[in-house]
């Protein structure tokens, strides 16, 4: 579990309850802030967190039905073309520039443009730009193991394919 930090909000003088994951390589701040039941509110800014990981792809919250996830793809790379059978996934592009492949259909993405990829669907995104290009993402339900950190597109095959990167089971 990741250790409590007070932090000063930008723009004001509030106090938020941040967590701050350890054994990261950057630090990305969320609030979790106590709800009126014993469940908290998991809040981030999303383009900040997204803009802030030098990671390929980094698992922010898992859930029962869903996950977040941040992906930052370098120039000239690319998610890799996939299918995920049984997977809804939404992509939200926060900077840079790069194309959507969907079912064989191209579409040109930057920021804040969304792009939904159903179940069954062959895609891949690739960075056309010469920036990151930084999106978030959302499964339906979870694709990756719960806190998963891949630095590099490599080392994220490389995980997959050792059966290392398996979302949560029930």
């Amino acid at each position: 579990m990741s250790a409590a930090v007070p932090r000063r909000c930008a723009g004001g003088d509030r106090v938020a309850l941040r967590r701050r994951d350890p054994t990261s390589r950057c630090r990305i701040y969320h609030d979790t802030v106590p709800d009126r039941g014993e469940v908290p509110v998991e809040h981030w800014t999303i383009a900040t967190a997204a803009e802030q990981s030098p990671d390929f792809r980094r698992v922010l919250w898992t859930g029962e039905h869903t996950q977040l996830v941040i992906m930052t793809i370098p120039p000239g790379g690319e998610i890799g073309e996939e299918v995920h059978e049984d997977t809804d996934q939404i992509l939200t592009f926060v900077s840079g520039t790069g194309k959507a492949i969907v079912s064989g259909q191209q579409r040109n993405v930057a920021q804040g443009d969304l792009v939904v990829v159903p179940a069954g669907r062959k895609h891949n995104f690739i960075n056309t730009g010469e920036n990151p290009l930084i999106l978030y993402t959302v499964y339906g339900p979870p694709d990756h193991a719960e806190g998963a950190v891949h630095a590099t597109k490599e080392e994220a095959d490389a995980l997959e394919e050792s059966g290392q990167d398996e979302p949560p089971t029930e």
